[in-house]
């Protein structure tokens, strides 16, 4: 049996999951990356995605999350998220709101780093729509 790592993903009002599993899939700023037991040390900011968490064969667990940072250490992974919501509790109209708030940030955005950040989560937000 492989080694199984130990994994928390943590939302500002709760812990969301907390237990070993065999990977989780997280959506970094610069790429999706999965984390094994034994993985190197890293830090990365999240972008809104899913994070997959594989527990076991036949058991396979999605959230979405929108921002944050994920953690990889000896002693497992930590996904700090802004907002988590399990993927088969997000309804299309709560990610239609979600896009709304993100067509505003484009729109309120006082300068060109800030247009870009936010139109780089307005667009992830639409990947994430087409994929549902």
């Amino acid at each position: 049996m492989a080694e199984l790592l130990n994994f928390e993903l943590v939302a500002p009002d709760r812990l969301i999951f907390s237990g070993e599993v065999e990977q989780v899939t997280v959506p970094g700023l610069e790429g999706d990356f999965t984390v094994l037991a034994g993985h190197a040390p890293v830090l990365s900011t999240i972008r809104p995605g899913v994070v997959d968490i594989v527990v076991g064969e036949s058991d396979t667990q999605r959230y979405f999350v929108r921002g944050g940072f994920a953690e990889a250490t000896p002693q497992g992974l930590s996904v700090l998220a802004e907002q988590a919501i399990a993927l088969a509790d997000l309804s299309r109209e709560q990610l239609a709101g979600e896009i709304k708030n993100a067509e505003d940030d484009v729109a309120d955005a006082g300068d060109d780093a800030t247009r870009t950040r936010a139109q780089e989560t307005l667009n992830h937000l639409r990947q994430l729509a087409e994929a549902l």
